[in-house]
């Protein structure tokens, strides 16, 4: 019985994924190397600091983790603050009926806490969610579920009665490592994602409806 829906935020809620991609081959350019598009796909769904210490690893950065992420998240949230931008369509309209219906909502993201909130005051949507939790605040990001346990917790919501909605592969496997539902949304600007252990999957956020019975 569903008691509880959970979101990714990149996109699921925001169409971000182009942005963080642009800005990160950016960030990698300004210290004076170079990265494929294709190679940050591999790390859609991961938190910044377990991504960034991977390719400083790779790619024998001299900065540290926590100077590439201070410069990274300074230029994204400028971007996102100046672009005109809207929540990826159907989010609205699914959050009005979740609440329509008594089914709290979280967020469970990679995202750090100020992106989340920077993209949550941006389309007005902080009071639209009871408990939002980021990669960053558990012991351990996506793949692993902690994110999503968490979320759950914070809900007071058994894991089992939880639903997911998410774009990347890292995300999948979390919310069934957790033990919850999970809805694949085929995202094309998320990358070349394998949703294939999503218990769903949608090519649009308006097919939810479906699956929930009650839109």
């Amino acid at each position: 019985m569903l008691k509880a829906f959970i979101f990714d935020m990149d996109g699921v809620i925001i169409d971000s994924e182009p942005l963080h991609f642009e800005v990160d081959i950016q960030v990698m350019n300004d210290f004076g190397t170079s990265i494929t598009r294709e190679k940050l796909e591999q790390y859609v769904g991961m938190t910044n600091p377990e991504m960034w210490a991977s390719i400083k690893d790779e790619y024998r950065l001299t900065q540290s983790v926590s100077e590439i992420i201070e410069y990274q998240l300074s230029n994204k949230i400028s971007i996102l603050t100046s672009k005109e931008m809207e929540p990826i369509e159907g989010i609205r309209e699914l959050l009005d009926a979740l609440k329509a219906n008594g089914i709290p909502a979280a967020i469970a993201s990679s995202s750090p806490p100020v992106f989340i909130e920077a993209v949550l005051r941006k389309f007005g949507l902080q009071d639209h969610f009871d408990a939002v939790v980021s990669g960053e605040e558990v012991e351990k990001g996506k793949p692993a579920p902690d994110v999503y346990l968490k979320a759950a917790e914070l809900l007071g919501v058994e894991p089992q009665h939880c639903m997911v909605l998410e774009d990347a592969r890292h995300g999948v496997a979390a919310a069934k490592a957790a033990g919850m539902t999970c809805i694949g949304f085929v995202n094309p600007n998320s990358g070349n994602q394998d949703l294939s252990q999503a218990d769903h999957i949608v090519k649009s956020v308006s097919e939810v409806g479906a699956i929930l019975n009650f839109i």
